[in-house]
């Protein structure tokens, strides 16, 4: 019978890494509640035009990558590509800024893109990002990256991971800009690749984000959208690099990023590691104060970053946790004795304890050995005498000492012990 697999670009999370995930999801719940964030849940799939209209239908995203179909009704969906435009359809949709000025938002979750799998790059990929809807100040940008830097710090990846920082400015300075890019580049087009040409038509910003080393020699000689700023752009970003240095958050400059979705303006920045080789963004972001309005809200700026939770795990080398699985391992060698190790556990679970039993009543030397191999603190022996004087055997399986206690003493030592 031919075995049922997992779909190409998939895959499963298994013990003990999961346990890795975990720690990872710890870091991220902690380090966003201290500065104040609320989780957010979104759907799996939404609407398709929602990612056309806010990602923008010329990227790569929504013109390549997208698990979309019909529904019954004929309404195109799509599973999630991204997650800020869900997150921004919810704040209209639920008129979130009614709530509060500010709303300050993480998540962590799956997402669906059809491209090649690689490295940290799944078709079923996890992303977690924050996003702050409503200032439009450079400090919030700054509080942005400070929190990616504080779960970078906690991660322990600052060592091998740097930030990029640019302001790609206002829609007016892109305006002018764009102009000034493609009058560049014109007179060397027959040297760009397809993809970057049909870019130079429909987003000629997106040349600069080119992994082709001829196009970026070109390019090494463009204008700089620095050079189009307005007043406020400069003064914005300006301020942002100064709160930075006040933060003690080392960054260089990058002319040349732009970011890959169309929502984005002013502030985008993204960090890399050095552990992930070529493909080295561990996690980006920027400011977008046009979309909520671009999806039909109340004029909103907004700022957020996401990364991709696999990339993370594969850039933290994460060792294997060596402590134990759990606490105590009742062993109950007579059916007779079942019952009695149920309740046993139960009561040792209620006062904090992670307690596990062998359902398979295997010999007494089968359960000790899997007691070993679960790396349990101790076990609990139940045998015929134990049962008829009403005691039980605790052994401390680190220390090879045992002791022959009473049901009250026994719960005594365990709540020491958790204390």
């Amino acid at each position: 019978m031919n075995i049922i697999r997992n779909i190409k670009g998939t895959h499963d999370i298994l013990p003990p890494e999961t346990k890795k995930w975990q720690n990872l999801e710890k870091i991220i719940r902690q380090s966003s509640e201290q500065f104040g964030f609320e989780e957010i849940r979104t759907p799996m799939f939404e609407q398709t035009k929602l990612f056309s209209r806010s990602v923008g239908s010329n990227s790569d995203i929504v013109s390549k990558e997208m698990y979309s179909w019909d529904d019954r009704d004929g309404t195109s969906l799509t599973l999630r590509p991204e997650l800020t435009a869900s997150i921004a359809r919810s704040f209209i949709q639920n008129n979130l800024k009614a709530r509060s000025p500010l709303n300050k938002l993480y998540y962590m979750g799956p997402l669906f893109r059809r491209e090649r799998p690689q490295k940290g790059r799944q078709r079923q990929f996890h992303q977690f990002g924050v996003e702050a809807l409503g200032s439009e100040f450079p400090e919030m940008d700054a509080e942005i990256i400070s929190i990616a830097w504080t779960i970078i710090l906690k991660c322990q990846l600052n060592g091998s991971t740097s930030l990029q920082l640019n302001s790609i400015g206002s829609s007016e300075c892109r305006e002018r800009y764009r102009d000034a890019l493609k009058n560049f580049v014109r007179p060397h087009l027959k040297d760009f690749s397809e993809t970057s040409q049909k870019r130079f038509s429909e987003n000629a910003l997106r040349l600069l984000d080119s992994k082709s080393n001829k196009e970026q020699l070109i390019l090494n000689d463009a204008p700089k959208i620095s050079e189009y700023y307005t007043k406020n752009d400069k003064s914005h970003f300006e301020k942002v690099k100064e709160l930075l240095q006040t933060l003690k958050i080392p960054f260089s400059i990058n002319s040349k990023l732009v970011r890959g979705l169309d929502y984005y303006s002013r502030t985008v920045f993204e960090f890399t590691s050095s552990s992930l080789g070529a493909q080295n963004a561990i996690l980006g972001g920027g400011r977008y104060d046009t979309l909520i309005k671009d999806l039909g809200g109340k004029e909103t700026p907004g700022i957020g970053f996401a990364a991709g939770m696999e990339r993370f795990l594969i850039a933290m080398k994460v060792e294997e946790d060596n402590n134990s699985k759990i606490d105590v391992y009742v062993a109950c060698i007579l059916e007779e004795g079942l019952q009695k190790a149920l309740h046993l556990s139960n009561e040792l679970r209620k006062i904090g304890m992670r307690v596990t039993s062998d359902p398979l009543r295997r010999s007494l030397k089968a359960q000790m050995r899997d007691a070993n191999k679960l790396e349990s603190k101790y076990i609990i022996i139940i045998g015929k005498e134990e049962l008829e004087s009403e005691v039980f055997i605790v052994k401390n399986l680190n220390k090879g000492d045992q002791e022959v206690l009473t049901y009250s003493e026994l719960i005594e030592l365990f709540k020491k012990v958790i204390i």
